[in-house]
């Protein structure tokens, strides 16, 4: 089997490595490929993979390359995890927002808008290229950002070989297990919503409902990304909620938190890229790994340590480590590997992915992509289904949708129009005339991506 990841050369590369080649035997994973255009990055990211894949798993076939045909060339899966326009391009999008007194995070903020505009037409043509050289079958895990956007828009495209992935759900999921003092894999969720903006209604615990328990569970609110809530919220919507709902229920504080801070989370990270790219450049990576380890830990554990701690003013408390060939925990790789593991095992198995609703949640369209539990099978992931959801977050769930079908229809047809009443309906912009300037600046910031738009 191969598979193979678009945008191999980013700094998580390393996670991915080491995440498949655990598992590649187990799944027969016999060739992985990973590709970038970054010949830079590449060279030190890329290779970074290639030795810690070797390490792990010496039968593994694993290369990298620049050229994406021959990355796509009869691959079974294909993980796309690409940042168009680069960690630069992230910081001028937050700052435009913040600029004009709105929430830029680039996922759920306004920020994710002009990222999209971005990443959706170089994520079409590798869909493009997966069609004509791929397996007849083969599958596509998005984890590029706005995920929620990007997968809607390129399911309204006509890609429906592609599935949303995001390890939030899933690393919320492990951490209740560990809090039991439990197995990392013993807790499973019913959860419903979308990419970053979903409700957990459901946590069982080797088969034990536990939900109300972890609501009520104070040391839940220090050792989990329940962190970010108070506990009256989260009684008052019956649910956990995903980490990125706190800048919806917690706007202003966001705001103000970003404001008052240093950096924003985009030049946090575009800074210590910078860093620990510039220190990687003097290693040889393949003959001094455990030097280039270290240097990776260092500068890679600083953005961990620090993250959602400008917008919410609280810091992991567990200082992060990388140990190469401890067991896996998974991550977004893990949320693929998974699926994969499913449909090749021929049994029937359950996760959470973002794929069509399908009648799954009462009060939206069946096309919506929606991040939701499903029951996978080898005939593909079927949602669960949740009548009669809470009222008001569904309320929320449908305003975010109706933004992310909107901007859709605007990044498909290029339409101006389309971009403004995206923005102006999503809760976190909520005014026409600020849709309206965001839209004229992200137009300008992105002309060579929107030179055609109308």
């Amino acid at each position: 089997m191969k598979l193979t990841v678009i945008g191999g050369g980013g700094v998580r590369s390393l996670f991915l490595a080491k995440s498949i080649s655990q598992r590649a035997d187990e799944l027969n994973i016999d060739t992985l490929v990973f590709m970038d255009n970054d010949v830079e990055k590449l060279s030190i990211y890329g290779k970074m993979a290639q030795t810690a894949a070797k390490l792990i798993c010496p039968s593994l076939n694993f290369h990298i390359t620049t050229d994406a045909v021959e990355a796509i060339k009869d691959a079974d899966y294909v993980i796309t995890t690409i940042r168009e326009g680069g960690d630069e391009m992230r910081v001028k999008d937050e700052r435009i927002a913040l600029s004009l007194g709105v929430l830029g995070q680039e996922t759920t903020g306004a920020a994710g808008f002009s990222f999209a505009m971005r990443s959706v037409y170089a994520l079409k043509e590798y869909c493009e290229l997966v069609k004509k050289y791929a397996k007849p079958e083969c599958k596509v895990f998005n984890f590029t950002n706005p995920a929620g956007v990007v997968s809607q828009t390129l399911h309204d495209m006509g890609y429906d070989f592609t599935y949303g992935i995001c390890d939030a759900p899933s690393g919320m999921l492990r951490s209740f297990a560990l809090l039991y003092g439990e197995n990392e894999n013993a807790a499973v969720g019913e959860i419903y919503g979308l990419n970053h903006l979903s409700y957990f209604t459901s946590v069982k615990i080797n088969g034990k409902e536990v939900l109300n328990e972890l609501i009520e569970n104070d040391e839940a609110y220090e050792k989990t990304d329940m962190r970010y809530f108070e506990k009256k919220l989260l009684k008052e919507r019956g649910a956990i909620l995903n980490e990125y709902l706190y800048y919806f229920y917690y706007r202003e504080k966001a705001l103000d938190n970003i404001l008052k801070a240093d950096k924003t989370r985009g030049e946090q990270i575009c800074e210590i890229n910078k860093k620990m790219t510039e220190e990687l450049k003097g290693v040889d990576i393949e003959n001094d790994f455990e030097t280039a380890l270290k240097i990776f830990e260092k500068w890679y554990g600083e953005r961990e340590n620090n993250y959602m701690a400008s917008e919410t003013g609280v810091k992991r408390k567990n200082k992060w480590r990388f140990d190469l060939f401890s067991k896996d925990s998974g991550g977004y790789a893990g949320v693929a590997l998974k699926y994969i593991e499913i449909q090749q095992g021929g049994k029937e198995g359950q996760m959470i992915l973002c794929t069509a609703n399908n009648g799954a949640i009462d009060g939206l369209n069946d096309g919506d992509i929606v991040e939701i539990t499903c029951d996978i099978t080898k005939d593909g992931a079927f949602p669960h289904r949740f009548e009669n959801p809470n009222e008001q977050n569904l309320e929320l769930i449908r305003r975010v949708k109706i933004y992310e079908r909107l901007a859709s229809k605007a990044i498909r047809e290029k339409s101006v129009q389309a971009a403004i009443e995206a923005l102006t309906l999503h809760p976190l912009v909520n005014s026409y005339s600020l849709a309206t300037k965001l839209i004229n600046e992200y137009l300008e910031l992105n002309k060579q991506y929107t030179s055609d738009w109308r």
